[in-house]
């Protein structure tokens, strides 16, 4: 009798056993996988744009190891960005790249008000439309006729390669107090500010950015000029400003911008023609000139903040010499997304050359949003 009831107990306890074991293995197995996907997770190359593992220490790792001594060991494992062998140069890691391009925006005018858009390849297409789709009015149950369908041009901005090659001694590597980073991330910005500014002015779109003054102009208003052509407004006197009321051509430039594209417009000058402008007083007395009130805060001028931009020309017969607009929505900057720095120790020793590159393309995306100033009678 006490065999045949505990028979039935000990089969109970048997099967609670084997459930226990069963989940037990179930979680190990579970557990098991987390700490692999872990693994996996750590050695997967960081896709470009992530943010690397280590943060600054990645960065660090690539200037004392690769800009410094020249050992690649270190940035192989594709975690800093991107890495493009050695043929093509290293890709910085992102910290370096941000400073770089923060300096950039600081430095280059054009580039702090301009539409930026960052880019995987240099074959960059924008498509935009000459006109809104039309409409019509109709009565209530008429028919719906087809309307007109609106015109598509695409905008594909001219890109170069732009370069810098700042050299530093061995012995300014070797000293362990020498700022390289901040010092290479200074040099690369400011050279490249400094060659990209002139081509977003000037730019001839020869394996350069096409610059917003070599585009065609003319004084045809916004409804009847063909598009891609920027118009503009005399300024009434050949080479400079009327004897008489010379701010109301500045009140001309203003309205011939259409008012969507007056919120966010700013003037841009060099300081030559800023400085004629600031003279420049109304009736009773009054500078046109207002100087920023907060550190950081740009002058203004007739209420639009105003730009300096050292590539735009001196006044003179016919210069194209003011610009007026949204450049946020007319003028258009592709770029890649990191810079290229390549080590040469070989070419000119004991210095050792820094060789960066970028590729930057640029062009007017919107005619309308810009206007510009051209000192002549008419």
């Amino acid at each position: 009798m006490y065999e045949v009831k505990a028979d039935p107990l000990e089969q109970s306890f048997a099967e609670a056993g084997r459930d226990e074991t069963r989940e037990l293995r179930a979680e190990m197995a579970l557990l098991k996988a987390r700490v692999d996907g872990v693994a996996i997770a750590a050695g997967r190359p960081v896709l470009e744009g992530a943010k690397s593992v280590g943060g600054g220490a990645q960065a660090q790792a690539f200037v004392s190891g690769y800009l410094r001594r020249g050992l690649t060991a270190s940035i192989e494992t594709k975690s800093i960005v991107g890495t493009s062998g050695i043929e093509g140069g290293y890709a910085v890691p992102g910290e370096i790249d941000a400073t770089i391009d923060r300096a950039m925006t600081a430095i280059s005018p054009i580039r702090a008000i301009a539409n930026v858009v960052k880019v995987g390849t240099a074959g960059y297409r924008k498509l935009v439309t000459t006109g809104g789709t039309a409409s019509g009015w109709v009565a209530d149950g008429a028919g719906r006729p087809e309307t007109d369908t609106p015109d598509f041009v695409e905008i594909a901005p001219p890109t170069g390669e732009l370069y810098a090659n700042p050299a530093a001694s061995q012995a300014m590597l070797d000293d362990a107090a020498f700022d390289l980073e901040g010092w290479l991330g200074n040099e690369i910005a400011t050279e490249f500010a400094r060659a990209e500014g002139a081509a977003f002015v000037g730019g001839n779109g020869v394996n350069k950015p096409k610059g917003f003054l070599t585009y065609a102009t003319t004084a045809e208003a916004d409804t009847v000029r063909a598009f891609g052509t920027i118009q503009y407004v005399a300024s009434g006197a050949a080479g400079g400003f009327p004897a008489s009321n010379p701010q109301d051509k500045l009140i001309d430039l203003i309205q011939s911008l259409r008012s969507p594209y007056r919120q966010g417009a700013v003037f841009v000058m060099n300081s030559a023609t800023a400085a004629s402008i600031r003279k420049f007083k109304t009736a009773d007395g009054a500078f046109l000139w207002q100087p920023g009130l907060v550190s950081g805060q740009p002058d203004t001028l007739l209420g639009y903040p105003i730009v300096e931009a050292e590539d735009m020309p001196d006044v003179a017969a016919g210069s194209l010499s003011i610009a007026f607009g949204n450049f946020r929505a007319g003028y258009l900057i592709a770029e890649r997304t990191e810079t290229q720095i390549l080590r040469d120790p070989f070419s000119h020793k004991p210095f050792v050359h820094f060789y960066a590159t970028k590729r930057i393309g640029g062009a007017v995306a919107n005619s309308e949003a810009i206007k510009l100033m051209k000192f002549a009678a008419s």
